[in-house]
């Protein structure tokens, strides 16, 4: 198996202490902002990256998303082009770039740069974004869809044709050939992440591309979109193995469970309670309302999983506890032994032979993080890579 850590990269301070009510004010002022905090932040990530390369990890996730300390990855563009210059062997993900509210043409030319500059290390995933990175940039979420769609057929042409027009609705160019080309033919890998609804799964399933069905979540729900995207590769002319499948995990290596919530704890109940719903619409039944997710996008789900899209609600996740967290069967915390059988257990359930695992939720210490990714990598990551998930079938039937 391959592992590829997924590094949200956070403001490195802890930002409760502006708290003036349940929530952390959005937009937060400038004011609130310390540079030294976030060159610190930028340093802390890029020498946890650079160590990644030394220890045998397979990728580095970079994300997108604005205007908030949830993350400072505004531009994974930029970080991946750090991270290239910083090492030789990682594959750099991009997790992805949000095309809806990006001019694809500009995504096209730098993805094509950072392929050469990384010597065709890229690894590029495409995303609609959440609904706080839309009231941004002020695209209306009922345009999400067809701009995804719109934007991805001018890169994908902008790569592979000598030359090309397009006459869209959101993007129209002439006679247009891309300087510099991916060094990657006919184009870099296209993952998806999948949150849930079925245009996203039928979308990749179509053409092919491996997903990742829910970052974080129950295994059933995740199950349930497995079973309907191998339905629509199949209905495409695609077979799904476990090449098909990228799979989350949240995993932290400590002597116990007790001592991995102890050290780990803190950083996860700031990024649940604070960081994760911050400015953004959780609530799946809001997000219907507003036109960013369809009436049919959960049909496809079996009615005992349907609780894990219900129950996404801003008062949930801002009321955990610690108790809550001990209680939570998808931190694969605990020791080096227990990591490894319930990764291996997940991975074999979910039929993949990729994990993305996060480590460093919220904002946690750069030092810590740097020690986990050396013990995850000294007590964990042998037998993964040493592990082989041949078959994606006993789930699909």
């Amino acid at each position: 198996m391959k592992v590829i850590v997924f590094d949200l990269l956070p403001y490195g301070e802890n930002l409760d202490y502006l708290k003036q009510g349940p929530e952390l004010e959005w937009p937060l002022p400038k004011r609130h902002f310390d540079p030294e905090v976030a060159q610190k932040t930028y340093a802390e990530h890029l020498a946890a990256w650079e160590l990644m390369d030394t220890l045998g990890y397979y990728g580095i996730a970079f994300n997108e998303h604005h205007t908030s300390p949830y993350g400072l990855m505004n531009s994974p563009n930029l970080m991946a082009s750090a991270a290239a210059q910083r090492t030789k062997n990682l594959k750099l993900l991009i997790y992805g770039n949000v095309l809806p509210v990006h001019e694809p043409l500009r995504l096209a030319e730098e993805l094509a740069m950072l392929d050469c500059l990384s010597n065709g290390r890229i690894i590029s995933g495409f995303v609609r974004g959440i609904p706080r990175e839309y009231v941004v940039y002020g695209v209306p979420f009922s345009e999400s869809r067809s701009r995804f769609n719109e934007a991805w057929e001018i890169i994908s042409r902008a790569w592979t044709e000598e030359i090309f027009s397009y006459e869209g609705q959101h993007w129209s160019y002439k006679n247009v050939a891309i300087w510099p080309r991916p060094v990657q033919s006919p184009h870099p890998p296209i993952w998806i992440p999948v949150t849930g609804s079925k245009e996203s799964i039928e979308w990749a399933g179509e053409r092919g591309f491996p997903i990742t069905p829910g970052l974080v979540g129950a295994r059933g729900f995740r199950q349930d979109m497995v079973r309907y995207y191998a339905k629509c590769l199949a209905a495409a002319g695609h077979t799904i193995t476990p090449e098909h499948l990228i799979v989350g995990a949240n995993a932290y290596v400590a002597d116990s469970r007790e001592q991995a919530l102890q050290e780990a704890g803190p950083s996860q109940l700031y990024f649940n309670r604070t960081l994760f719903s911050h400015g953004n619409v959780l609530e799946t039944d809001q997000q219907r309302k507003d036109g960013y997710v369809s009436a049919q996008a959960h049909d496809y789900v079996r009615p005992e999983n349907m609780a894990v899209i219900q129950n996404q609600s801003r008062a949930r996740l801002r009321d955990m506890t610690m108790d809550d967290l001990a209680k939570d069967q998808n931190l694969i915390w605990g020791n080096a032994d227990e990591v490894t059988s319930k990764l291996i257990d997940e991975a074999e359930a979910m039929g993949t032979n990729t994990l993305l695992i996060s480590m460093n939720r919220g904002a946690m210490p750069g030092d810590q993080f740097m020690e986990q990714l050396r013990r995850f990598a000294k007590d964990v990551l042998p037998a993964l890579n040493a592990h082989e998930v041949k078959q994606v079938t006993p789930i699909l039937t």
